[in-house]
């Protein structure tokens, strides 16, 4: 409903409530404060009473009834800030009793509903408690966007799953020294080279590096290793460095036995180096190291090398780092069988000295090219004895070597190896290392099983240590090689018939046959 505001002289005036006094406690006293205007003459204080702030009752809490008293109230009209009153207008007279003051007498407004402080409790016009809308207060903290709450969830979630790939791909890749685990890398760079026909330095005129050109350029392909085995050193040997990441090709006697193994480069430096693999029948081993600043060697084609050709051996022999020596191709195609004496490798012969420590070494011709890796020494009786015949050495022909070099590093094994799991003498020493004596039947016949494999299916078989295997595949055995051919083209799974010998307490031979069940080799020792 509309109300029409009405003149000031129709106005009524209206009555204050008396200021109410002070009180203890917490609370805020409010108070109506009144600035009386200076007048001329002088003004004499008289003392006013103050009751005990005890005998103050305390403000009533605001009723349903007051507040809608309150709300019904005239509207007091606007009259100027007592601030801006001028000096000509009344003075205020003391007087010993309070008496009513309206509110047009000392032009002031009145009090705002609003809290005039933040602490102090909410007022009206007259004085009484009110009950407004709560307000939003100044120091209440602003709270996060919703929008900024995603994109903080979303890059937490980004930075988890990163985290968990960098785990994953960590794991993936090994934890072995060098970050490799054989297999990671199936295709392999090892490229070779036909005879140049450019001249470099170090090159007589017929384009060919003299011995000097030699040392300089292959050497700092050239390494030393040391096995270790639970702390302790039981070999050493040479290898040649294959590629700028750090693959580098050794002979298998070299490492195996070893758990660990120290590689020192021709600079000095020594560093950790893992076996990626390795293969008995061939002795060749690959390991890997984690170095920069490598010179890998240059690989010749073994094909083109010619009778009387002139080499130098490089290698580390009885611990002499970086040595070299010269000589000449004295032989081609010689069939050597490696310390496992399972399988006949295609070597070379040379008159250059080759002594322990030089296994692994590299053969190189006169145009800096690796065409051969230094094995084993021939000796009187065989491989690896005591009495040498001098200037007899082989190296294992590269392009032999090299289809064994890459699937060692590709997978860490060579294929087609095949495992019977048995431990044999050859006949022709059978009588010297066990002391027995052979029947006539006997002698110059067979293999002497001394021990079975327990995890090999020939276990399961009549099969006992101090039998004879006399024939495989319908072949007569009586050596390794002879094992070998019966076993030739053979892979895991396949079965193979032997035909065994067992001499009883009687000397009677009783002769019986077995199904041998093969199993796929993946270790290199076989």
């Amino acid at each position: 409903m509309n109300e029409t505001p009405m003149s000031p002289e129709e106005q009524t005036p209206v009555t204050l409530p008396d200021p109410i006094p002070t009180v203890s406690g917490d609370s805020q006293p409010i108070t109506q404060t009144v600035e009386p205007t200076v007048s001329e003459e002088p003004i004499t204080e008289k003392p006013v009473a103050e009751e005990p702030a005890s005998e103050v009752p305390a403000p009533e809490e605001p009723t349903d009834a007051l507040l809608k008293e309150q709300s019904s109230a005239p509207i007091l009209p606007e009259v100027p800030s007592a601030e801006t009153t001028s000096s000509e207008d009344s003075a205020v007279e003391p007087s010993d009793q309070q008496s009513p003051i309206t509110a047009p007498a000392f032009q002031q407004t009145a009090p705002p509903l609003t809290n005039p402080s933040p602490m102090a409790p909410p007022v009206s016009q007259y004085g009484n408690y009110t009950n407004p809308a709560p307000a939003l207060q100044p120091n209440e903290p602003n709270t996060v966007p919703m929008q900024s709450r995603i994109l903080l969830i979303l890059l937490f979630v980004a930075i988890v799953a990163f985290s968990v790939f960098c785990i994953v791909w960590d794991i993936r890749k090994g934890s072995q020294s060098g970050g490799y685990v054989a297999g990671d890398i199936t295709e392999i760079h090892i490229g070779q080279q036909h005879k140049p026909e450019t001249n470099d330095a170090y090159m007589d005129e017929n384009g060919k590096y003299t011995i000097e050109g030699i040392a300089a350029t292959v050497m700092p392909s050239i390494v030393e290793i040391y096995t270790y085995s639970d702390s302790k050193t039981i070999g050493s040997g040479s290898g040649i460095l294959l590629s700028e990441d750090g693959y580098l090709v050794t002979n298998a006697h070299v490492v195996i036995g070893g758990n660990s193994f120290a590689v020192t480069l021709h600079d000095e430096r020594t560093v950790d180096g893992i076996c990626v693999g390795y293969d008995s029948k061939t002795d060749i081993a690959v390991l890997k190291i984690n170095a920069d600043h490598l010179t890998p060697a240059v690989l010749g084609n073994s094909d083109e090398t010619v009778l009387g050709e002139q080499v130098c051996a490089l290698g580390n022999p009885a611990g002499l780092t970086g040595s070299i020596s010269t000589g000449i191709i004295s032989g081609l195609h010689r069939k050597v069988r490696a310390e496992s004496n399972t399988f006949e490798m295609d070597c070379l012969q040379t008159d250059a000295a080759i002594s322990p420590g030089n296994s692994g070494g590299a053969l190189v011709n006169l145009y800096g090219q690796v065409i051969g890796i230094t094995s084993s020494k021939y000796v009187a009786g065989g491989l690896f004895e005591a009495s040498p015949y001098e200037g007899l050495g082989f190296a294992i022909t590269i392009n032999e070597a090299l289809p064994i070099i890459k699937e060692l590093i590709s997978q860490g094994y060579v294929s087609g190896r095949v495992r019977v799991g048995i431990q044999f003498y050859e006949s022709s020493i059978i009588e010297a290392a066990t002391g027995l004596t052979l029947p006539d039947e006997l002698k110059e016949k067979g293999i002497y099983i001394m021990a079975i494999d327990e995890d090999a299916p020939i276990a399961d078989t009549a099969l006992e240590a101090g039998d004879f295997i006399v024939e495989m595949n319908g072949i007569p055995v009586a050596d390794y090689a002879d094992l070998d051919a019966a076993l030739k083209d053979k892979r895991g799974g396949d079965t193979v018939t032997a035909r065994c010998a067992r001499i009883g307490k009687d000397e009677k031979i009783t002769y019986f046959e077995i199904e041998i069940l093969l199993l796929e080799d993946t270790s290199g020792d076989y």
